[in-house]
């Protein structure tokens, strides 16, 4: 192991009897009799024994080992990591949000109710539907949800035999999952070349059993769906339901709205789109949007605004019940709005625009050296398939790496499926001219190692103090404790 310090676990840096802290005597000291034996400790902790300055020095340089949004940039396609402004975390931390009590009463908590009731309000304004929730904790809890909800109104018309979800072949891994979980069917349909769906091949799927079709617009590969319009005449023909994805939602602000594509529900990842830093669990939000008529099957509770102009928690018998134990993960709904009334309409027209400008930017400076299975104008992302120089032996996963040594975090790799070496990039709307330009000039550099010296590239990173772990064996077999031997 490097013998320097800040390459050494907390343990390694334990010394016997080195403490940064003291507490005062205690006073009571036959409180502890009071315990009963089976649950004090038969044994020393095993902490690690330090001073403060060196607990503050290893967890500061331990955190420059991490990337994230705010030490670079993060080209990361399918899920949109974009710069989060940090007035909305100020926002979200404010004593008086912060503090709030969930089960705190209706009368004291109405300015609460009033940022959720006009998010939810905004919302429905982008999205072009009636009504949204709040509740769900996240974009595949909102799926879920929203599917949940389909059957609910299938249900209640008596309408029992539909349990089919039509799936496309290149969608997001939680679309066949949250059907899966829903008690549904997953039916999937094929997709032309440019991952738009088949409408040929949709056509045979339709009947009395299916009970909605899950769609992303644009889709995974970036491309909006141009047959949308007769694909929701279809779905609605058979009796079904169309339900959006709003993974994919970034680029569409302020330019067109899923219900008026014809969509009956939709989720919306707040924490992608509409500003809170997210990755590795959490924390999320994924509001579920209904059109006129489903309104009454939101699960409760719902927000209302009352003619006073008070604003009141409900529930309603004829809703498909609960989705989670209070009103949703409340600081990413004040993020969320925050970020929307800071922007305003034409900032958030203007937002889908630049994430648009800058993929298509990207896509064209590096289509030289990269293979562009779909040559067509994209929206947020796009996805190269590898190399265009497949002689060097240089996968995907070797010009990832490499990303890392020139700082920057690599794309999606491998997703979607449609293509062998899948390499998905998404700038979003934040990064500058600059960034962009750097990006691209690191991506031409690897494509010209890669032909000149495929070894180096091959072997990356070389400069990141982990290397090329074994992503197998720490996922079968993972040392989560420290052990001193």
């Amino acid at each position: 192991m490097n013998n320097k310090l800040y390459d050494k676990l907390i343990f390694e840096l334990s010394r016997q009897g080195r403490r940064g802290y003291s507490l005062p005597d205690r006073h009571f000291p036959d409180a502890i009799a009071s315990f009963p034996d089976a649950l004090l400790r038969k044994s020393d902790i095993g902490l690690p024994q330090a001073d403060e300055l060196t607990v503050v020095r290893h967890y500061t340089n331990m955190s420059t080992n991490n990337f994230g949004v705010d030490t670079g940039f993060y080209p990361l396609g399918s899920c949109t990591m974009k710069y989060n402004p940090k007035i909305n975390e100020e926002m979200a931390s404010d004593p008086v949000i912060a503090s709030l009590h969930p089960d705190t009463p209706v009368r004291y908590c109405q300015g609460a109710l009033a940022i959720y009731h006009t998010l939810a309000e905004a919302l429905a304004e982008i999205g072009g539907m009636a009504e949204f929730t709040l509740n769900p904790y996240a974009g595949a809890h909102g799926e879920l949800t929203g599917l949940m909800l389909c059957r609910a109104w299938h249900d209640s018309r008596g309408d029992r035999r539909r349990t089919k979800v039509i799936i496309p072949d290149s969608a997001h891994g939680t679309n066949p999952a949250s059907a899966a979980v829903a008690g549904l069917q997953v039916v999937p349909v094929r997709s032309l070349p440019d991952g738009t769906v088949d409408v040929e091949a949709l056509a045979p799927l339709l009947d009395d059993t299916v009970a909605a079709m899950m769609m992303t617009n644009p889709n995974t590969l970036g491309i909006f769906e141009r047959q949308i319009p007769e694909i929701a005449r279809m779905v609605h023909d058979a009796g079904a339901l169309l339900y959006y994805d709003g993974a994919n939602l970034n680029p569409m602000l302020g330019i067109a709205r899923p219900g008026d594509m014809g969509f009956d529900i939709m989720h919306i990842n707040l924490h992608k789109t509409f500003s809170t830093p997210h990755g590795g669990g959490g924390p999320g939000s994924g509001p579920v949007g209904v059109r006129k008529g489903l309104e009454h099957l939101l699960p409760n509770p719902r927000v209302i605004k009352k003619t006073d102009g008070t604003y009141d928690i409900i529930s309603s018998p004829d809703a498909m019940g609960r989705v989670s134990s209070t009103l949703g993960n409340f600081a990413v709904v004040v993020r969320a709005l925050s970020y929307i009334l800071s922007l305003g309409a034409d900032g958030l027209m203007e937002a889908g625009g630049l994430a648009t400008l800058n993929a298509n930017y990207i896509k064209e400076s590096l289509r030289d050296l990269y293979e562009l299975p779909v040559d067509t104008v994209c929206k947020h992302e796009f996805v190269f398939d590898g190399l265009k120089d497949k002689s060097t032996g240089v996968t995907t996963l070797n010009v990832a790496k490499r990303l890392l040594d020139y700082g920057f975090h690599a794309p999606t790799i491998y997703f979607p499926l449609l293509f062998h070496e899948s390499l998905m990039i998404e700038p979003t709307e934040t990064e500058s001219l600059d960034t962009i330009d750097s990006f691209i000039s690191a991506m031409r550099d690897i494509a010209l190692e890669a032909a000149s010296d495929p070894e180096t590239v091959k072997s990356a990173p070389h400069t990141t103090p982990v290397r090329r772990p074994d992503d197998t064996d720490a996922a079968l077999h993972p040392r989560l404790t420290f052990d001193e031997l």
